[in-house]
């Protein structure tokens, strides 16, 4: 399937296919279909956190190139990150070259005023690191957001501005890479859904990476991941349940956190920050989630087979080969699938 190389300047039109798991239906339908699909009293939980420039061109002590991608906050000005060699996202991730060696002590540079220190390496990679930032605070945001790029890959046509990997209601700037499932939901679809009685709730959620460039380490995706639950959102999704309405999470980072908070919980949902490592699977049962807006994705890669947690794999597969007849575009700037029954 061919990727979306570029934001869409009309959100609305892009397609949609709705994949309906009880009636094992497919409908072609655009975004702008969406408050048509989902009924009065339904609740739509989207993720407000907003995207990092997580991607910093810099050095190490020893004056090598290096490509430090960020990937979650530890605490403050300390973050888990992913290494590579010289070269940029003009390479396929798995085409880039190993990153220079590094242990705990060496520095790494991002320009006069940006600088870090690795504290730690992964036993499972030296790709995978921890680091800590000299700079803290206020230094350290307008660093960042001076040295750093947001996170993209090869297929893209062309360097992305950090206004291209944002959704309209991003708040806290925690996630490595954009939350692409509510990209398209702009202003005037959500106060439509709203005016015909669906809910709208949010929750946060650090969107880590979706490629690391190593298969042995792509096999530990997604790794551990924060979020926070506003005690409104609880409310709401138990008021939609108690009237035996629909729970729509709009991306598997909004499902992880509210079925990772569940699963923690005894199955009761909680308000307040936590960290999931779920990790949804063929074999999961949600016990908070209904349906899913998510992107679409080629079945070779790992998001393809967590859908099979909502709908059965021989209507997926149905689905994907239904969306490359009819031209659907993948990855975050392409289409979407909403699996709903």
């Amino acid at each position: 399937m061919s990727p979306a190389v570029w934001p869409r300047d009309n959100p609305l039109s892009e397609r949609l296919l709705h994949v309906d798991p009880r009636l094992g239906r497919l409908r072609d339908a655009r975004i702008a279909d969406l408050p048509a699909l989902l009924e009065p009293g339904d609740l739509l939980v989207v993720n407000d956190g907003a995207t990092l420039p997580a991607s910093l061109q810099g050095a190490t002590g020893r004056g090598a190139a290096v490509e430090v991608r960020l990937i979650g906050e530890l605490s403050e000005g300390r973050y888990s990150a992913l290494l590579f060699g010289a070269g940029d996202w003009h390479a396929r991730t798995e085409d880039r070259p190993a990153p220079p060696a590094l242990g705990p002590g060496d520095a790494l540079t991002f320009g006069d005023d940006l600088s870090a220190t690795v504290e730690r390496v992964s036993s499972a990679s030296p790709r995978l690191v921890e680091i800590a930032f000299r700079e803290r605070g206020a230094p350290l945001w307008s660093a960042l957001y001076r040295r750093g790029r947001p996170i993209q890959y090869a297929y893209v046509a062309a360097p992305l501005e950090i206004w291209h990997t944002q959704t309209r209601y991003a708040g806290r700037p925690l996630c490595a890479e954009l939350p692409s499932a509510g990209r398209p939901l702009v202003w005037g679809l959500l106060l439509e859904l709203i005016r015909r009685g669906v809910g709208v709730a949010s929750l946060t959620h650090a969107a880590g990476i979706s490629s690391t460039g190593e298969p042995a380490l792509d096999a530990l995706l997604p790794l551990p991941e924060r979020f926070e639950i506003p005690e409104e959102t609880v409310a709401a999704v138990r008021e939609a349940r108690a009237c035996g309405r629909r729970v729509v999470a709009v991306g598997t980072t909004v499902t992880r956190a509210l079925e990772g908070c569940a699963a923690q919980n005894g199955g009761e949902l909680r308000a307040g920050p936590g960290v999931t490592d779920l990790v949804l699977h063929p074999g999961f049962r949600p016990r908070v989630v209904d349906g899913l807006l998510t992107g679409v994705h080629d079945p070779t890669e790992s998001h393809f087979r967590l859908l099979e947690a909502f709908a059965p794999a021989p209507l997926l597969h149905r689905a994907n080969a239904y969306a490359e007849q009819a031209g659907y575009l993948c990855h975050e700037f392409g289409d979407s699938y909403l699996v709903l029954s």
